[in-house]
């Protein structure tokens, strides 16, 4: 039986909890279980009745990683680094989901190749080119950089 990412995520929280992981990792797992029930019953109010697929997950964990990298800008800002401490060892629980990150020179070859794929000349096809790459590489890629090289290579 293949285990789902919700089903990975939710047997690593009792794990952690019967082997009385360090306090970061398992607060960190409840948050995440947290966030993937709460999204799982926007679906099901809004008649999606199939729960949440691996793709959905892999969006709200890099949505957390994201919430917790500016929170984390933020209390360096402020001068609380013990905060900011705690922002990236949990970023660091979640990532443990997320698939390898692309490095900038994987990220460039693959706006080449969907701007190739999809025939892109223009700023005008920029959304459809987003959304190839959001597609094809969700959780995977930092689509901001993403974003910003698409724009670029399209307005040449």
């Amino acid at each position: 039986m293949v285990l789902t990412l919700v089903d990975k995520i939710t047997a690593d929280l009792k794990t952690a909890m019967k082997a009385k992981d360090d306090k970061i990792r398992v607060s960190t797992l409840r948050l995440i279980v947290a966030a993937l029930k709460d999204r799982d019953i926007a679906a099901r109010a809004n008649d999606q009745c199939c729960g949440l697929k691996d793709d959905d997950v892999l969006a709200i964990l890099t949505k957390m990683v994201k919430q917790r990298e500016e929170s984390a800008k933020t209390y360096e800002e402020a001068g609380r680094i013990e905060l900011a401490e705690q922002e990236r060892e949990e970023i660091e629980v979640i990532r443990t989901y997320l698939p390898a990150q692309l490095s900038d020179t994987e990220i460039d070859s693959a706006v080449e190749m969907v701007i190739d794929d999809l025939d892109a000349d223009g700023l005008k096809d920029m959304g459809r080119c987003m959304g190839a790459l959001k597609q094809r590489y969700q959780g995977a890629m930092d689509f901001s950089k993403a974003n910003q090289r698409v724009k670029e290579r399209l307005s040449q």
